[in-house]
């Protein structure tokens, strides 16, 4: 099949029993079996659905939504998920996926209205120049001075105010608009999808429909917050959803919806609320999520849980939230495969995705003494490293790795190498001052921006991959190591013992010593070798539980359950 051509997915245990089951108010999916590795199964070629029973033949499309706004950001989880989970819904039989295109902190260009009875319809000339106004729109805006940072400040400041006031007084709800994306797929495709997506996905994500939403996502959290000097509790603008049966936001949405549509919360985590200490904008960011996840509760939300470890922090919260809180893993892109690649190719990805930022590569007074210095500490075969994937924040609990590193590089391994893959996030000067000397030195490396092409052969090569975070939700890192054939050592919290089972050495994230045991343990006792085999034995079964095959026919349930459930 063509990458231009769209066959509508119908998961297999869907296709095997024509009723969907019924989830009972507190469904939680069981834990998939364990299937022998195999090749990855490539959803293109699942076989077309079955003719559907005539009585259902003339059923409408579920229309669904889907918050786009993390896929505008970099290659963190929220984002991947994001772009996986467009490109899945989109091959589900019987539903009809629109994005809506916001931006976290900018206001939008208006997109075209849909034609009305009576209205001159828009020349293709101004449709056109309203699509790539958006397009621009979204582009960062240039804070090049005093002046200009202060009239952002004021322009801020003023969209609050307005929207405050438009809220408070029940006026219009916000209008969406059109973004006709057939003529503008390399827009959509890079600054969307090309993080995640492999190439043959471009048709599949390029021809969807988009929906245009021109205030900003912080604008309307802030709205919210600003209600609270109004009212008892915050008051959020409505969107304006007419048509759309299920819009899904990606974490507690500032916002109510038009009658007739429900909501699903994709929820990533509770870090705000039980760690609001390793966030950033930790005021506001802690207000803008309690605030949301309460009215979002309180309309009624169903809410799809990352993990079972975050359902039951959501739970905490609001245990009446239980009847509407399911447990859908997130999907792991399928770049990530267990193939041969040349362990050569690891120090020309290291030389070729170092993060150019002050403090994270070395200075050097000239070409040729830069030249020299990759030459000669890239060179070592075999080139041995720990890896490490993850933004650089306090939460990713860096310091602990990099103190094991070093106990692990005096007391067994002084050639082994560390390779922290990842963007420079908040409160990072402690990780980056210790990363320092080391850098000088030629034995720590920080990449970014590196691609899934390159990052599973860094997976693969790698002595281990260290997943050391103190909290997470889900932790693509771990998964995405296993299917490319990597070893896994993580941090004993309740989501990586969830997530990667037994196929991962576990070690207590605020010991150093358990750390040091757990990579001894893992690469330097007689019978290593075994044991890391047997490691990438049950990582290629866990990472199977979490390919688009294993993960859709519960979307599909929920979507079917909460259509069900909203008649």
């Amino acid at each position: 099949m063509t990458a231009s051509t769209h066959v509508p997915y119908k998961p297999a245990a869907l296709r095997a029993q024509p009723q969907l089951p019924t989830d009972p108010p507190s469904y939680v999916p069981p834990a998939p079996e364990v299937v022998p590795p195999a090749p990855r199964p490539v959803l293109e070629q699942a076989p077309v659905s079955a003719p559907v029973p005539p009585a259902q033949v003339a059923t409408a499309p579920l229309k669904v939504m889907l918050e786009m706004r993390p896929a505008l950001e970099g290659f963190a989880g929220i984002p991947q998920e994001t772009r996986l989970l467009f490109r899945g819904l989109r091959m589900l039989d019987g539903v009809g996926v629109q994005g809506l295109l916001q931006h976290a902190n900018i206001k939008l260009s208006r997109g075209t209205q849909p034609a009305r009875a009576g209205k001159k319809a828009l020349s293709a000339a101004n449709k056109f120049n309203q699509y790539s106004r958006v397009i621009v729109s979204l582009g960062e805006r240039p804070l090049k001075n005093v002046l200009l940072r202060q009239l952002e400040k004021l322009d801020d400041r003023f969209s609050t105010l307005s929207l405050l006031t438009t809220t408070m007084l029940r006026f219009p709800r916000l209008k969406l608009t059109d973004f006709e994306a057939e003529h503008f797929g390399d827009f959509v495709w890079r600054s969307m999808f090309a993080k995640t997506l492999p190439s043959s996905d471009f048709s599949k994500v390029t021809r969807g429909s988009f929906k245009v939403c021109t205030t900003s996502w912080r604008t309307m959290h802030k709205a919210g917050i600003s209600s609270l000097n109004l009212s008892p509790r915050a008051v959020y603008p409505k969107l304006d959803t007419t048509g759309v049966d299920i819009f899904i936001a990606q974490t507690p949405y500032p916002a109510r919806l038009t009658k007739g549509t429900s909501m699903v919360v994709r929820y990533h985590d509770a870090i705000p609320i039980f760690m609001p200490h390793l966030i950033p904008d930790k005021a506001l960011h802690q207000a803008t999520h309690m605030h949301a996840l309460t009215e979002n509760v309180r309309a009624g939300a169903y809410f799809a849980c990352v993990s079972e470890a975050t359902r039951q922090e959501l739970l905490k919260i609001y245990p009446q939230a239980e009847p509407r809180a399911v447990t859908i893993h997130n999907m792991v892109s399928p770049h990530y495969v267990n193939e041969p690649a040349s362990p050569e190719r690891v120090a020309q990805i290291v030389r070729t995705r170092l993060y150019q930022h002050p403090g994270l590569v070395p200075e050097f007074v000239s070409l040729r003494e830069q030249e020299n210095f990759y030459g000669k500490h890239l060179a070592a075969r075999p080139f041995r490293y720990l890896l490490a994937v993850s933004t650089i924040e306090p939460r990713k609990n860096h310091l602990r790795l990099l103190s094991g590193w070093e106990a692990l590089k005096a007391k067994l391994m002084p050639d082994v190498r560390l390779v922290v893959v990842g963007t420079l996030g908040w409160d990072n000067d402690a990780v980056t001052k210790g990363f320092a000397p080391w850098i000088e030195r030629g034995e720590v490396f920080c990449l970014n921006a590196v691609p899934a092409s390159d990052l599973k052969v860094l997976y693969r090569h790698a002595a281990a991959t260290v997943c050391p975070s103190l909290s997470e939700g889900f932790d693509y890192s771990g998964v995405e190591s296993m299917a490319s054939g990597g070893v896994v050592v993580a941090s004993d919290i309740p989501a990586h013992r969830e997530i990667y089972g037994d196929a991962a050495v576990f070690f207590d994230p605020y010991s150093t010593g358990s750390l040091v045991d757990a990579l001894e343990r893992t690469l330097c006792r007689a019978d290593s070798e075994t044991f890391q085999s047997e490691l990438r034995r049950k990582g290629a079964e866990v990472a199977t539980r979490y390919e688009p095959s294993r993960i859709l026919p519960k979307w599909h349930a929920l979507l079917q359950r909460v259509q069900r459930e909203r008649r």
